[in-house]
């Protein structure tokens, strides 16, 4: 009986005494200057007492900017891999980005680092290493996330961070893109709506931000397995947004058109401006096809922004208008279309940015058809 006592002591012992040598812990990177440093940046250390290593395990590297790299990323056939090197090597990266780095150690069993680790070393060959990157739902932090449920197993559970008020990818990012509108404004244009459906608590954390916060309430066996976050590096101070360029500039054109379609000595600025906007959104409506059909990123299919960015508007927008009512007022249809997909949250638009140049469309297919009209009306 003593035996048995003592048996199930040392083994329960075994289970909560780490006797691996490993320090396990996620570290998470500030946002930076750069379109690709936006989001953050998230990783796991692995320091091992024994071997005297101590290595990042970064899911978010990519093989150089090779001469297809533009190419590649274009058509969403980048392969990124998990690598390895050392911490202060990463360290330094973010230091001389001035880039914050927080760390959360995680506090779990030696097996259970023996686990994470031998996932890790697993994912690291060369047979395993590569996949897809896709922003949204195969990226570094997604990868990461999955780790630790993968290797801990049913009993390991994320703390719920996700906000109230059924927010979406689309929501989300564009808390992120508070100060660079250029971007914004093109990243929501070729987007499409499957990242305008509301997320639940794993979607979230394809961001490293949501993922900490996650990992800071995380459970195994209602244990929690993270200490207290500890900043490494404070990183650069917030950075207010600038002036939004992009809606002065589309005020600017929606101005223009009025004043070319209204004003009659100014008819060949109207004429100018009804063929540069046809022209533009058409070849807009052309890269929104390439992005969808001709691409393997999944948050550029099923892209309503074709319902205003009309293909067509490329050839209708040099071909004679005499005669043709039924383009335009099919267009305006589909303009009053989007925008009653934005309403009802299928599918946002940058509202705000759109709102000049969908009124110019407007009122250029609007004077197409009551031009075509008249002429209809005068001839019979």
């Amino acid at each position: 009986m003593l035996f048995c006592f003592v048996t199930l002591h040392t083994h329960a012992q075994e289970q909560f005494v780490d006797t691996s040598h490993l320090r396990i812990s996620l570290l998470t990177c500030g946002t930076g200057d750069e379109i690709w440093e936006t989001f953050g940046h998230t990783a796991i250390r692995v320091t091992d007492s024994i071997n005297g290593t101590d290595n990042v395990y970064n899911y978010g590297t990519f093989n150089g900017y090779g001469d297809d790299f533009e190419m590649q990323f274009m058509r969403g056939k980048l392969l990124y891999y998990v690598s390895y090197y050392p911490y202060q090597a990463f360290l330094q990266e973010y230091l001389e980005a001035h880039r914050s780095v927080q760390e959360q150690v995680l506090d779990i069993n030696g097996l259970s680092k023996i686990s994470i680790y031998s996932f890790l070393k697993h994912n690291a060959l060369e047979e395993y290493k590569y996949y897809k990157y896709d922003f949204f739902f195969d990226n570094c932090a997604t990868r990461i996330r999955d780790v630790f449920p993968e290797a801990l197993g049913k009993k390991f559970k994320y703390r719920d961070v996700l906000p109230g008020g059924n927010l979406s990818y689309r929501d989300i990012i564009n808390r992120y893109f508070y100060r660079v509108h250029w971007e914004r404004v093109g990243v929501n244009i070729l987007l499409g709506s499957k990242i305008d459906v509301p997320m639940t608590n794993n979607d979230i954390m394809f961001l490293p931000d949501y993922l900490r916060d996650a990992m800071a309430g995380a459970t195994v066996n209602g244990k929690i397995v993270a200490g207290p976050m500890q900043l490494i590096e404070p990183g650069s101070e917030y950075k207010p947004a600038g002036v939004n360029m992009p809606l002065l500039l589309m005020i600017g054109i929606c101005l223009l058109t009025m004043a070319g379609l209204f004003i009659p000595s100014l008819q060949v600025l109207g004429k100018i401006m009804s063929t540069l906007l046809l022209a533009i959104t058409g070849l807009l409506g052309c890269l929104i096809m390439v992005m969808w059909l001709g691409t393997d990123h999944q948050a550029c299919q099923n892209n309503f922004n074709l319902l205003w960015a009309l293909p067509t508007n490329v050839i209708f927008a040099f071909a004679s208008k005499r005669g043709k009512t039924l383009y335009p007022l099919v267009a305006i249809i589909l303009i009053f279309v989007s925008l009653f997909l934005h309403v009802l949250r299928i599918q946002q638009l940058p509202i705000v940015e759109l709102s000049p140049l969908l009124l110019s469309l407007v009122l250029v297919y609007g004077m197409i058809y009551r031009s075509n009209k008249q002429i209809a009306k005068s001839g019979s």
